[in-house]
């Protein structure tokens, strides 16, 4: 059997297949259910399905997957899994990326990483027979773990919050709403690969650790890691995001500001009408909720549904985003009690905030 081996994003990938966290998928797409998602949002069977899985090569290693029955998968040297190829197929990129990112402008952090992929995708099942250890897999549960931990604890309404950064107000204020509206919440923050600029893996967690148990109920919220790539795919990413916390046992999902956005690519609450559009048929209800901001004038963190001052600043308004905390805290500067706890910002003493370019989480 020949062999082949992965890069970390692709051995993410595989893992997140073999335990049912992207199902209905059991392997990587093939190039009828690619074109179904990229045109419709769509499995060939009708399933919501927003965002291609799939298993990239150059065109000289695409001869391998061709003519084989099965490819050995290895990662680190180390054998990991198999492959057993349906098809090997190639797109036009940019007319893919205009439909998947909303652009073709390379600018775009999903773009640049989809056009960095091979030029050849090998549809076909998978199956992990190693279990790789790096970095936060400890920190990492597959969805029958999380199942399990969820019934374990009698919950049966199970809110799932998608995060990649640092906790600061606003988002605390979208956990305790979910808080109320459920038995228990399942944090996970995405920390396999983002770009250059992100907060690294460490810093996410000190931060969540820092949060849960001090200032929100420990025995109400399960904290684990989801390793997968950003794709920054804004509305489309917010559907995927759904679906991967539905397979992991949630019944309900906070969809919030510019969900999975980066840049001004998208517009503010995007996600939320793109969720609308699958109503009924994604098996988790998803909470629209606004995105949060300070207020002076009210006394605390509001949205403009609860506010009558307008966000954006002014009238003793301060909008809180993960883009302006980032600039604070790269620069040096430790954000206001009201934007950021002081106990989440001393969480990050000693961390390495940020990722760098050659970094792969």
């Amino acid at each position: 059997m020949p062999a082949y081996q992965l890069n970390f994003r692709q051995y993410l990938e595989l893992e997140k297949l073999h335990f049912g966290a992207f199902a209905p998928l059991t392997g990587f797409m093939d190039e009828a259910a690619f074109t179904g998602v990229v045109d419709t949002m769509r499995l060939p069977d009708g399933s919501v399905f927003t965002l291609p899985v799939v298993f990239d090569v150059s065109a000289g290693d695409a001869k391998t997957f061709e003519t084989a029955g099965a490819v050995e998968l290895l990662f680190d040297g180390q054998a990991v899994g198999v492959l057993s190829p349906t098809g090997v197929f190639s797109c036009d990129k940019p007319a893919v990326a205009a439909k998947v990112y909303g652009t073709g402008d390379a600018a775009h952090a999903g773009v640049d990483q989809f056009y960095r992929m091979g030029d050849r995708f090998v549809g076909g099942p998978v199956h992990l027979t190693r279990k790789i250890d790096y970095g936060f897999s400890a920190f990492e549960r597959t969805p029958d773990e999380c199942k399990a931990a969820f019934s374990a604890r009698g919950w049966k309404t199970v809110v799932g919050f998608q995060t990649r950064n640092v906790p600061h107000r606003a988002h605390e204020y979208l956990l305790r709403l979910g808080l109320e509206l459920g038995d228990g919440l399942f944090v996970q923050p995405l920390i396999g690969q983002k770009k250059p600029g992100d907060y690294t893996p460490q810093s996410v967690m000190a931060g969540y650790r820092a949060l849960i148990g001090d200032f929100l109920p420990a025995d109400h919220v399960l904290l684990a890691t989801l390793s997968t790539y950003m794709r920054y795919a804004g509305p489309r990413e917010a559907v995927f995001h759904a679906i991967i916390r539905r397979n992991y046992g949630c019944t309900h999902f906070i969809v919030g500001r510019d969900h999975a956005g980066v840049g001004g690519y998208y517009d503010k609450y995007a996600a939320h009408d793109l969720t609308r559009r699958f109503e009924h048929e994604l098996g988790i209800e998803i909470l629209r909720l606004h995105g949060p901001y300070h207020c002076s004038v009210c006394g605390g963190i509001v949205t403009e549904k609860t506010c009558p001052h307008g966000a954006g600043g002014g009238h003793g308004t301060t909008e809180i985003s993960g883009t302006m905390v980032r600039e604070m805290l790269s620069g040096g500067a430790d954000p206001e009690p009201h934007i950021m706890r002081p106990e989440i910002v001393a969480s990050l003493a000693g961390e390495h905030l940020f990722i760098g370019e050659s970094s792969h989480d």
